[in-house]
């Protein structure tokens, strides 16, 4: 099984992706600090470390001198809102695969995880999960970014389909309106925005993909959480 180890402080959002990866098949370790980070690439060499920049003991491109100075090959990928040109040149420089600026849709996410995986493994090393999913009448594509629902075309916006994305990567899982706000809208305070929004996006959801949207079957509310998609 790929391994992957995120470095972040931000519990939440390390929690989130964290799912998201093991629900595509791939086994997580997440760490806080960078010294951490470069104590677990040395002793358990995984096969892809997500980094965050902005770190409490030390920042991002220490860290990432630090683990290539020790012999750590494997790829690494930063997660930062840092998304000045300067900032990208030196991360390249130190050694990272790729840099991906925060806020940034957790399917776009993975699909850059996985493409890092297919160019630095040899063929068959990577666990990757199909990109269709379905749920009553309802495939979605996660690759082609096409919905359809008893074989018709289904249109939703950019942002219904990360929602929906985000929901089926998670299934059978209760996700709340703020961790939705901070993973698909990418809002890093979302105890300050109105969750609203999230309920006019999943009600538009309903309405185009469950058979009674009034009574929906798989896009359920759980009460006083958020929201869970089942079947």
């Amino acid at each position: 099984m790929t391994r992957i180890l995120i470095v972040e402080d931000n519990v939440n959002l390390a929690l989130g992706l964290s799912r998201s990866l093991e629900t595509e098949g791939f086994s997580v370790e997440i760490v806080g600090l960078g010294g951490q980070a470069v104590q677990r690439v040395e002793q358990s060499e995984p096969d892809l470390v997500i980094l965050d920049l902005m770190l409490p003991d030390r920042s991002g491109f220490a860290v990432l001198r630090e683990m290539r100075a020790v012999g750590f090959a494997k790829p690494v990928l930063i997660l930062s809102a840092r998304g000045e040109e300067v900032d990208k040149v030196q991360g390249f420089r130190l050694g990272a695969d790729d840099y991906v600026v925060k806020p940034v849709g957790v399917i776009e996410l993975l699909f850059r995880v996985k493409a890092i995986l297919r160019r630095t493994h040899p063929a068959g090393r990577t666990t990757e999960a199909p990109s269709i999913h379905r749920f009553g009448n309802v495939e979605v594509d996660l690759a082609a970014r096409t919905v359809h629902r008893a074989g018709d075309p289904v249109e939703i916006s950019p942002l219904e389909f990360e929602l929906l994305s985000f929901l089926l990567l998670n299934r059978g899982i209760a996700v709340s309106r703020e961790q939705l706000l901070q993973e698909v809208w990418g809002y890093s305070e979302p105890e300050r925005i109105r969750t609203r929004t999230v309920d006019t996006h999943v009600a538009a959801l309903r309405g185009k993909l469950e058979r009674d949207p009034s009574a929906p079957a798989h896009i359920l509310t759980v009460r006083k959480v958020g929201y869970r998609l089942e079947g």
